[in-house]
């Protein structure tokens, strides 16, 4: 889950389905939804306007602190098993 902290869609919280990270974006469930026309084909006969998720830029967004459900920075740190994980900076959990 992510928190978005500049643009249109500013104060916003979604789950990321994809991230791109050729050009640095995230597509995130239900947010910066675009029109794009498709002609008709075999998937969609009739054709016509398809809204769907575009891309934000990683940089406007935040993790949101899975205890508080806040945005949070994010750390890296070893477990006890010695492996590197991420951890939320305002509550120190790890994050999933």
């Amino acid at each position: 889950m992510v928190f978005v902290n500049a643009g249109n869609e500013r104060g916003k919280t979604g789950k990321v389905l994809e991230v791109l990270r050729d050009s640095d974006r995230a597509i995130v469930e239900g947010l910066n939804m675009v029109s794009k026309h498709t002609k008709p084909n075999s998937a969609n006969p009739q054709g016509g306007i398809i809204k769907k998720e575009a891309g934000i830029h990683i940089s406007n967004l935040q993790v949101l602190d899975p205890q508080k459900g806040v945005p949070t920075r994010i750390g890296r740190r070893r477990n006890a098993e010695g492996k590197l994980v991420r951890y939320a900076k305002k509550s120190g959990e790890e994050i999933k």
